[in-house]
């Protein structure tokens, strides 16, 4: 930029690491990043929404509208949690269908009390082992 100078304060900025050596550098980076990403990492396993879920169906072959109506029903069912990807992926398992079928027969509520009790125990089940 024109008429801009920057003081260089590089030095008085590094002073508290001057000292350190390349491994002591090296632990003292990953531990800042780690200050920095283990709670955006926490924030994505806790949470979800709406627009995220659509997005992981719609790669998983469904149409836009077929995914709105399995996140509507998630979210209905207080399943948003799980994920709707997961949802459909555990239906298919447990009815040993394809996944598409899948998806479109949770969207009509198709046993729906079956796929509600199968989360909760696989959820019980890993709090149990933990």
């Amino acid at each position: 930029m024109k008429g801009f100078t920057r003081e260089d304060d590089y030095n008085t900025r590094r002073a508290h690491l001057a000292n350190l050596t390349d491994e002591e550098l090296y632990n003292r980076f990953w531990e800042k990043m780690s200050e920095v990403v283990d709670p955006i990492t926490a924030m994505a396993k806790k949470y979800t929404s709406s627009s995220i879920e659509r997005s992981v169906l719609l790669r998983m072959g469904f149409s836009s509208v077929e995914a709105q109506s399995i996140v509507d029903v998630c979210l209905d069912h207080d399943l948003m949690g799980y994920g709707a990807g997961h949802v459909v992926y555990l239906y298919s398992k447990t009815f040993d269908m394809e996944l598409r079928d899948a998806g479109l027969a949770f969207s009509r509520k198709e046993n729906i009390n079956e796929i509600i009790d199968a989360l909760e125990k696989r959820e019980a089940d890993a709090r149990a082992k933990a």
